[in-house]
């Protein structure tokens, strides 16, 4: 009897224990791009780095998506496990009810609180050696290929609009996939992208071909009203020296139905983890403390709490 009351209790207490095991568990749902694109490739990343980095008491599983867009959109429907990637404009557009949210306003989008930064929006003009171009006056009577659809190619095309270059430069009508072998080629004297840096399709045609990527001036950048960003020297085989371009900040945003706890694990374990994402992937080593002011409206409570573990300052705007 005694036997049967031990084996019993026993059970209970197992059972007991997964039960907690259970109920400590953080399960989130991870949305950033479509598959195939490196900001998936990022959120799968985060998602190993969360597990290791909670000993697997945070579980993200990655979602594909069509853009920041659709991923400011599905708060609407969405609960308290939900993170997804966007640039904070799109944020305050959203909460504004302006441009591609007009008519589309709900209460959801004042919910959206940010966690932590993740690379940016990179724009590199890419052109080959031969074509002797070495800043954007230079594209003028070039063939660029800037894709379609993309960040890139639409600000791309605003740029060349912007500096006084539009109908003296030849677009190429081409996918972006096809852009290294084409300057390889001499079918295009340049290309345009924007990704997290290094960029992959940059990487490759630096390493084919002798490449120049485009600095833009001080002047240029103010023009854009897009975020500064410096490529230090030798992040591409043959560049001696830093570029200075644009970017578009992005960030992992929550919103306050998720709970205080899982928000501080989250940015937490990020932070912790970063050093060794980026051994792994380069990408990561572009985000620093220094991203934090590009974040716009307040960050979730819980994510404040670890900053304020971190010594990490914050605005008045993001408390």
């Amino acid at each position: 009897m005694k036997t049967l009351l031990k084996s019993a209790v026993a059970a209970i207490a197992l059972t007991t224990l997964g039960l907690t095991s259970a109920s400590a568990e953080t399960r989130i749902t991870y949305k950033s791009a479509k598959t195939g694109s490196s900001y998936y490739q990022m959120g799968v990343e985060l998602a190993e780095a969360m597990k290791a980095g909670t000993d697997g008491e945070v579980i993200v599983t990655v979602e594909e998506s069509q853009g920041s867009v659709q991923n400011v959109m599905e708060v609407r429907a969405r609960g308290g496990d939900y993170v997804f990637t966007t640039p904070p404009a799109l944020v305050r557009l959203a909460q504004g009810g302006k441009a591609m949210f007009d008519g589309k306003g709900d209460p959801a989008f004042d919910t959206i609180r940010a966690l932590f930064p993740i690379p940016s929006l990179t724009m590199h003009f890419v052109m080959s050696a031969d074509s002797g171009v070495t800043d954007l006056a230079g594209l003028e009577g070039k063939t660029i290929l800037l894709g379609k659809g993309s960040f890139g190619a639409t600000e791309g095309e605003k740029y060349i609009e912007l500096f006084g270059l539009k109908d003296k430069v030849k677009i190429a009508d081409a996918e972006l996939s096809n852009a290294v072998a084409a300057l390889k080629n001499g079918q295009i004297d340049g290309f345009v992208t924007a990704g997290s840096w290094p960029a992959p399709n940059v990487i490759e045609a630096a390493a084919s071909t002798t490449v120049n990527v485009l600095s833009l001036s001080d002047d240029q950048i103010v023009q854009t009203k897009r975020t500064t960003l410096v490529i230090p020297a030798g992040t591409y085989a043959g560049q001696e020296a830093d570029i200075r371009t644009t970017s578009l900040p992005v960030v992992a945003y929550a919103t306050t139905a998720m709970d205080d706890e899982a928000a501080y694990q989250l940015t937490k374990t990020f932070w912790e983890s970063k050093a060794k994402l980026g051994e792994n992937s380069p990408w990561w080593n572009g985000v620093n403390e220094g991203l934090m002011a590009t974040i716009e409206g307040t960050i979730h409570p819980g994510a404040q709490r670890y900053y304020v573990e971190a010594g990490i300052a914050l605005t008045d705007a993001q408390k």
